[in-house]
């Protein structure tokens, strides 16, 4: 009974410190963020608590921390450029309602379909994009640093990815990050050394988030503008969600569900653009954070985003002070722990095609963004596929007297078909031939075509074809070939073809 009492106080001690680390990194993210999108920092801020409190109160994903992030900023940017921030706020509450229904029709079970290569790309894509971030800060008004403010900017980071990296080798009762954080932070004010803080980003001060409907028109013409940016904004929120929350299930041997992430994502988006948020997600970076330094259920977001909430009602003066260069170098361990160095190894060992997913969609999620990246690569392993399926296709050739029959096998569709051809040697075939499939399928429209073009280039060379177990949609699209299909009601097949000519 007692070792259940400690090992609960530890877990919730754990998650408290986290939640603190993970509040203290957030504030520059977030205020990055709303720079990003065009939007004052409170914005952003107010997106970081509200997005995070609401997701870890709905769970889904213990350990998963959400907030502002730059997949969305840089979607974002178009629109209040355009129309100005109330109609973002608008934006983001239709956003949330398109992820809620999205969790309520059970559709997050469809993230288990990205290929793992398209995943490994994604972690990796995002290790660099959180690296890129972070290069910014090494300027002073808008200009690169130099001498002793980039020295005393490189070793703060150093000293900080020192104590991440050695701290957690002696002990583990204080997260890493917070040690960082509070001891350099510290260093930096007592030695008197000048060097870049969060205040010098943004002042972070603020009021609570007041409660107010977006100040637009409620009509048609507001719909028009909003509902393309809320299904992209809702599209590229879910797929970083859902795969942030793929990738701590790999990481802590759980499994999150997606169907509540979904709906705890989007009741939070939706509250967000009710209290001047600019909305947000699962992000990787601060999940990392969290899930490295112990936080490993709900409380520990939801301790960050009331530390972060304190943050902004009475601490922000002592915020303001904290190095950025500190923030910077968890950042970094952050992009270290994330990047799967191990697909270096791997790529000498897995298939080309799998080595050539992962390296586009990483390239891809930094050239563009996480959406695109998924897309792109969902698509590039289906084509590979097919290309995979089309090599599958064969015939085994017999002679019954002087009739040639080939048994065609495998998958007939549009990449196969060029196999396909090359089967039949029209020149020496006698003047009778089947063609049985009864061992393959006719799956679209290409097929039907090729079917077709065989059948007449056989009627050319005066030669008779027989084609045997073709399905009763194939028969109905042969135009050229129809007359050619033995029909044998008890053993011919029933199965659906991809056709438009059977579905207008």
């Amino acid at each position: 009974m007692f070792a259940l009492y400690y090992k609960h106080a530890a877990g919730v001690k754990d998650d408290v410190l986290s939640g603190l680390t993970v509040a203290l990194a957030l504030v520059p993210e977030a205020v990055a963020f709303a720079f990003v999108a065009g939007v004052p920092p409170i914005m952003g801020l107010y997106a970081a608590f509200m997005v995070g409190l609401i997701t870890s109160l709905i769970g889904g994903r213990p350990g998963m921390i959400s907030g502002a992030t730059g997949a969305l900023a840089v979607v974002m940017v178009a629109l209040v450029a355009d129309h100005g921030p109330q109609y973002l706020l608008a934006t983001v509450v239709l956003m949330g309602i398109l992820q809620i229904t999205f969790g309520l029709l059970k559709l997050g079970k469809f993230i288990r379909m990205v290929p793992y290569p398209v995943m490994l790309g994604f972690v990796n894509g995002l290790a660099i994009v959180i690296f890129l971030a972070q290069i910014p800060q090494f300027k002073l008004d808008g200009e690169w640093m130099q001498g002793m403010d980039l020295y005393i900017m490189l070793g703060l980071v150093i000293l900080t990815m020192a104590i991440m990296y050695l701290l957690p080798k002696f002990t583990r009762a204080v997260p890493a990050g917070l040690v960082a954080i509070v001891g350099l932070s510290a260093a930096v004010i007592f030695a008197g050394l000048d060097t870049k803080t969060v205040g010098d980003i943004a002042s972070i001060g603020g009021v609570f988030p007041p409660f107010a409907m977006p100040d637009v028109p409620f009509n048609l013409e507001t719909l028009y503008i909003i509902f393309p940016y809320a299904v992209i904004l809702a599209a590229i929120g879910l797929i970083e969600s859902l795969l942030t929350m793929t990738v701590i299930d790999e990481i802590t041997g759980t499994r999150g569900q997606g169907n509540r992430v979904s709906i705890g994502q989007g009741a939070a988006n939706v509250v967000t653009g009710f209290f001047g948020g600019m909305g947000g997600c699962a992000m990787i970076g601060q999940s990392m954070i969290n899930i490295s330094s112990g936080g490993l259920r709900n409380l520990s977001g939801i301790s960050a985003a009331l530390f972060l909430l304190s943050f902004i009602l009475f601490a922000n003066e002592l915020i303001e002070m904290i190095p950025v260069a500190v923030l910077v170098g968890i950042m970094f361990m952050v992009v270290i722990g994330t990047f799967e160095w191990g697909s270096f190894n791997m790529l000498n060992k897995v298939p080309r095609a799998d080595s050539f997913l992962v390296v586009l969609v990483a390239a891809v999620t930094v050239a563009t963004d996480l959406a695109i990246a998924v897309i792109v690569g969902v698509i590039a392993t289906a084509l590979m596929f097919a290309w995979k399926q089309a090599k599958h296709i064969h015939a085994v050739i017999t002679i019954e007297g002087e009739t040639k029959i080939y048994t065609v096998y495998g998958p007939l569709f549009f990449a196969s078909s060029h196999h396909f051809n090359e089967i039949f040697d029209l020149k020496s075939d006698p003047d009778d031939v089947v063609i049985d499939f009864s061992n393959s399928r006719v799956a679209d429209h290409s097929a039907i075509e090729t079917i077709d073009n065989l059948a007449e280039k056989y009627t050319k060379a005066g030669k008779t074809l027989h084609l045997r177990h073709l399905s009763k949609e194939c028969r109905l699209l042969l135009e050229k070939a129809g007359d050619l299909v033995e029909v044998n009601i008890q053993e011919d097949p029933n199965y659906h073809i991809a056709d438009d000519k059977l579905a207008s």
